[in-house]
This record gives C-alpha cells, sequence and structure tokens, in this order.
C-alpha cells in the first residue's frame, strides 16, 4: 500500500495576516493577499494555505470561495504555537536602503526579537521607510517559516537610545578598534553575561571617538571583537546574531 503523502504539502503558500486567528474561523482575503494566492500561486478552491498572525501561532486551512478579486478560507486548525524568540535586540545603523533591507530579513530569519534603526554621526543620510522595512521582515518571515515577526522601532539617536537604557539588558557592541588590544572575545563575553541583550552595529566608518566613549561609559556595554577581518556593516550585524545565538540562543536546542 503506497504512503499517504504528507498533508498540508510543503509547497502550500503561507502568508503572514493581520488579524487574530482562531480553528473554524473563516478568513476574507483581498488586495495584495489575494493576488498572490490567486494570480501567482493559481489557487483553487479546497486548496491548503498556512497562515500566521504573530499572536497566536499558525493554522491551516482551505479555500472555500474564490470571487474575482478575493476569496474566503476556513481555518481548519492550528499548526504551531507562536514561538518564544530568544531575547536578543539588533540595533543597526542605516546604509544603503538595499543592504539594511537585506540585514532586516536576515535578522528576521536568525530569530531577533526586535529592530532598532540607530541614527550615529556617520549614518548615511538614507531616509527609512518602516513599512517597506517591515514588509521584507514579514515576507522573510514567511518563506522561512518563523510564527513570530521581530518588532520594529522608530529611528533613534544614539545618545537618545543610550540614555533610556534597560539596566537588565547587555549591550554588545562591535568595536573593531578593540581587536588590536587582543581582548573583546566576543565568545568568552558570552560566558560571563547571559540574560536579555542587544547587538549595536555601526555604520560604514564606525563610530566616532565622542560615540566610543559614550557607548562604553554605559555600565551594561560590552565591547567585543568580530575578528581579525574588517567587517562590512551588514555583514557584521549577520556575524554577531549568529555567534550570539550560538552561545547564548535557541541554536543548541
Amino acid at each position: 500500500m503506497p504512503a499517504t503523502p504528507a498533508y498540508p504539502p510543503r509547497s502550500a503558500p503561507r502568508l503572514y495576516v493581520d488579524i487574530e486567528l482562531s480553528e473554524n474561523a473563516e478568513i476574507r482575503l483581498d488586495g495584495s493577499h489575494a493576488h498572490y494566492l490567486l494570480k501567482v500561486m493559481r489557487i483553487k478552491e479546497g486548496q491548503p494555505v498556512k497562515l500566521f498572525d504573530d499572536q497566536t501561532g499558525e493554522y491551516l486551512a482551505h479555500v472555500t470561495m474564490i470571487g474575482k478579486r478575493d476569496l474566503i478560507l476556513l481555518i481548519d486548525g492550528k499548526t504551531r504555537e507562536r514561538e518564544n524568540s530568544p531575547d536578543l535586540w539588533l540595533l543597526a545603523a542605516p546604509i544603503k536602503r538595499a543592504r539594511y533591507d537585506w540585514i532586516a530579513e536576515k535578522a528576521t530569519e536568525l530569530g531577533v526579537a526586535k529592530l532598532i534603526p540607530v541614527q550615529t554621526e556617520r549614518t548615511q543620510n538614507n531616509p527609512i521607510k518602516l513599512d517597506k522595512l517591515r514588509a521584507h521582515m514579514i515576507e522573510a518571515a514567511e518563506q522561512c517559516e518563523r510564527t513570530a515577526i521581530p518588532l520594529l522601532d522608530d529611528l533613534i539617536k544614539l545618545d537618545v537610545l543610550l540614555k533610556d537604557w534597560p539596566e537588565d539588558r547587555h549591550l554588545f557592541f562591535a568595536d573593531e578598534r578593540i581587536h588590536e588590544t587582543g581582548e573583546g572575545s566576543f565568545r568568552k563575553a558570552l560566558v560571563a553575561h547571559d540574560g536579555p541583550a542587544a547587538i549595536l552595529i555601526g555604520p560604514e566608518g564606525g563610530f566616532s571617538d565622542v560615540e566610543n566613549s559614550l557607548i562604553r561609559a554605559l555600565p551594561q556595554s560590552v565591547p567585543v571583537s568580530l575578528g581579525p577581518r574588517i567587517l562590512r556593516a551588514d555583514t557584521a550585524a549577520v556575524a554577531a546574531i549568529s555567534v550570539w545565538m550560538a552561545g547564548r540562543g535557541d541554536w543548541n536546542n
């Protein structure tokens, strides 16, 4: 007797919806969601769709009615609870838009809980469009099967951010000059600093001397090295998140 295929198939479309979902609920989709399912995926009545709401988890639904520009789905049941993201924030100075979008996507894939754009002295004058940045994060979560989307804060000046920094959160900041002293091992720093954390990545050209001193004056600040090679800001962000996830995150679970 042939084996029964896995259901739902892994190829089933997966979408984020900005409403709280529940079993047996009917959901009407229009706009970009309907266009994607109807025109791109060519979905038919009865076919499965996965939905998640960033609140309660992921659900399996199936299409019950198709219109010209909308469709109705019936939720069959919950497939997964909303994940518990590791308590890690990424603080990153804006760089060229395409590269910053890439940072947001990879931070989402790697499991950060929050992304905070930070204005520094050497930050490029590239306005951040939060709606488009969040759209990139949502798309990354859809494709990588995350059930939680990182929070996204407004752009904030570095001095303002540090002034109100939480007392219980370590701030690991990538200081490319610290490697010259032979100190600042990120791995050793993680052994000594458990609990809520944030990673601060500077702009192209790094932090100014004044900013470096300001960051170091924060009691929760932990200067770390990302190795002997100079990294671009987007590479540094991904590298730092990966080191933290391996040392204090959920990569070992």
